[in-house]
């Protein structure tokens, strides 16, 4: 299959958009929209509530992450003529709901600037694909299960107090993933929301609409912080989202400017990070909804889905302190169901492909192992060390094995 390449007669793309706008690629377009905001956007919030963020403060993380989505999305794909998604980093934000209660905000802003200039600093120098091959992508895989796995366990710890909704929002969920419905959390979420009312009774009084306003935080730099959060960022984001988004993006025929891509998404994250914003990545999770023949039956048009996702995100952005609100109104059981739901196929993933070679099978058990405990060892957190442990240990085994 020959590979489309980039495009990047910019004006030429712009004037062509509107032709590539169906209803296949408005649908497209609204569903990655539900899929991030109802699974992923739950993450931000309960990350923020770890850390004790006021709600200015996440509202304006919110902000950043959907807002810097909604730009870099619409100025990639119309510089690329390709469906290039710009999310943020959600195995990042599944990171911070510990990270963040192990440092103060402002050092948390610094590492997060930190982390963006090393893949601009990747983009520029060209090295994305030797640096990946550096350590071995189960190692990778390993320490993003490690680090998703209490979001799955946190299910269950809420299925006594609230057994009846957790029960009935793990039966749609899968009975929609049986189906091939593309939004299974969202049908999780409507259905905890019906029980909720019905058994606690919901209110949204509190709910109204209201502009966010980015609350700008300077940033501070700590040794100890860009170790426990720049590093895993970096390696979470390049691992679960750079390098597997590449991989949709060719299997749908497309040859992505990967370099110049880091360059962009990297430096709109060193932009955004006093505002909040933690890191935009490339899409993988969601990407293939635009990707494939369902958004356009044309390679070259299906760059409009993206755009058209793009504008969703900055329409919903722009009221993030609203959807804040809306999200605080729901039960507690609710928010961690659906998060771990929207999170389990991921988990499933980063440990299939973490435990698939035997040769490499101890240093990722080791990996993940030590990532999931959870711990701070020398005031850096476990996925450094998880990150660590298993390249140590896959260098012994192949020492050994030599």
């Amino acid at each position: 299959m020959a590979l489309v390449p980039p495009q990047t007669t910019v004006w030429k793309n712009i004037r062509d958009l509107p032709g590539t706008f169906s209803l296949a690629s408005l649908v497209a377009g609204f569903v990655i929209t539900l899929v991030g905001f109802t699974g992923p956007m739950l993450i931000i919030i309960q990350a923020a509530q770890a850390g004790g963020l006021s709600d200015g403060q996440t509202a304006s993380w919110l902000w950043s992450v959907t807002v810097g989505y909604g730009v870099t999305t619409i100025f990639l794909s119309l510089l690329f003529r390709q469906p290039i998604l710009s999310p943020f980093n959600t195995a990042g934000a599944a990171l911070l709901v510990t990270s963040l209660t192990q440092m103060p905000y402002a050092q948390a802003i610094g590492a997060y600037m930190v982390a963006a200039l090393c893949i601009v600093a990747l983009g520029i120098s060209g090295l994305f694909g030797r640096v990946m091959a550096l350590v071995p992508q189960r190692i990778f895989m390993a320490m993003l299960a490690g680090v998703l796995l209490r979001f799955g366990i946190d299910i269950f710890v809420q299925l006594p107090q609230s057994p009846a909704m957790v029960i009935i929002m793990i039966a749609v969920y899968f009975a929609l993933k049986r189906l091939r419905f593309v939004a299974p959390t969202l049908g999780a979420l409507l259905a905890g929301g019906i029980v909720a009312a019905l058994t606690t009774g919901l209110t949204f009084e509190a709910v109204s609409l209201q502009l966010t306003l980015p609350q700008y935080t300077a940033p501070e730099f700590s040794a100890q912080a860009i170790l426990t959060l720049s590093l895993p960022l970096v390696a979470l984001s390049l691992s679960s989202q750079y390098a597997p988004g590449q991989a949709v993006l060719r299997a749908s025929g497309y040859l992505p400017p990967i370099n110049a891509i880091l360059v962009i998404i990297g430096t709109a994250s060193v932009l955004l990070a006093p505002f909040g914003g933690h890191g935009l990545a490339l899409g993988a999770l969601t990407a293939a909804i635009v990707t494939g023949p369902e958004a356009h039956p044309d390679p070259h048009k299906r760059y409009g889905a993206a755009v058209i996702a793009a504008f969703f995100h900055m329409a919903f952005g722009f009221f993030t302190a609203t959807v804040l609100q809306l999200f605080s109104s729901l039960p507690r059981a609710l928010i961690a169901t659906v998060a771990g739901l929207a999170l389990s196929g991921i988990i499933a993933t980063s440990l299939a492909g973490a435990l698939s070679e035997q040769s490499e099978r101890d240093a990722a058990t080791i990996a993940f192992l030590c990532t999931a405990a959870n711990f701070t060892f020398l005031g850096i957190g476990s996925p450094f060390w998880g990150l660590v442990a298993g390249v140590v240990v896959d260098l012994l085994m192949r020492r050994r094995a030599a």
